[in-house]
């Protein structure tokens, strides 16, 4: 079992970095950031992409990446080639988080970006086609109905076959899950009350191959053993940052040990 910290970088940036440190000195294995330009509440949001590529250079063991990235408003293109430098810049410990992004009005539509979830995720089942080729270091031809691409591009990351890409979506519903199978992990994300090992384990099932990642939320008094029971192979805290005292709750996470 790994455990990591999901981390909504709505804070300073030193900060956010610091934190990461911090978390690799007392024992996390991951530290993924939202990826947000706006959010529901009036808070400052800052770029995870760049934050990440001060942490990849302030730290030297944790697994670094997003939880998640709305690929339907970024080009295909754009993130492979922001994940290669990013897994250079590592050493080769990049994830990749996707899905189709929230909320839908003051993060998208609110900014001329798509805010149906059907064209979203029509978006990101193309863009995850163009993306996993390129990723891979092959030249990719796609015609789609929202993507038309011919290229390829050098040169590819350290990270083989490619850079793993995990899935995030909402519990109960069968479509992220589906989409998921197809890639490197599945993130299920549970509105309170999280998912326990035994609903975990009846949504998911069984696993699709050796190697794929289930990434599960961590509640309070659960053993990590029942989650490992249940498939999980890494558990994820996080906070809300609309509550009071969120930011000293991370700090709290990040400066001691997992379990």
């Amino acid at each position: 079992m790994r455990f990591a910290l999901s981390v909504p970088p709505f804070t300073d940036p030193a900060t956010i970095v610091s934190l990461a440190r911090q978390a690799e000195a007392n024992g996390w294995d991951g530290f993924f950031l939202w990826d947000h330009l706006r959010f529901e509440l009036d808070l400052d949001v800052h770029d995870a992409w760049v934050l990440l590529g001060a942490i990849a250079s302030q730290t030297s063991r944790i697994r670094i990446g997003t939880m998640i990235t709305p690929l339907s408003r970024r080009r295909p293109w754009v993130i492979a080639k922001h994940l290669t430098t990013l897994d250079h810049l590592s050493g080769g410990r990049v994830t990749l988080g996707v899905g189709l992004g929230e909320p839908p009005q003051r993060d998208f539509a609110d900014l001329g970006d798509e805010a149906s979830p059907t064209v979203r995720a029509a978006m990101l089942d193309e863009g995850l086609e163009v993306l996993a080729g390129l990723l891979a270091g092959d030249r990719v031809d796609f015609h789609g109905a929202h993507l038309d691409v011919a290229a390829g591009l050098r040169p590819p990351p350290i990270q083989r076959p490619r850079i793993p890409i995990w899935v995030g979506g909402v519990a109960p519903h069968r479509r992220p899950l589906e989409r998921a199978r197809r890639w490197d992990g599945f993130i299920p994300i549970a509105d309170s009350p999280f998912l326990r090992p035994d609903d975990l384990a009846s949504y998911v099932g069984p696993h699709p191959r050796d190697g794929w990642d289930l990434v599960a939320q961590w509640p309070d008094g659960i053993s990590p053993d029942d989650f490992a029971a249940a498939g999980a192979t890494w558990l994820v805290k996080s906070v809300w940052p609309g509550d009071e005292g969120w930011l000293g709750e991370l700090q709290a996470l990040a400066s001691t040990p997992p379990a």
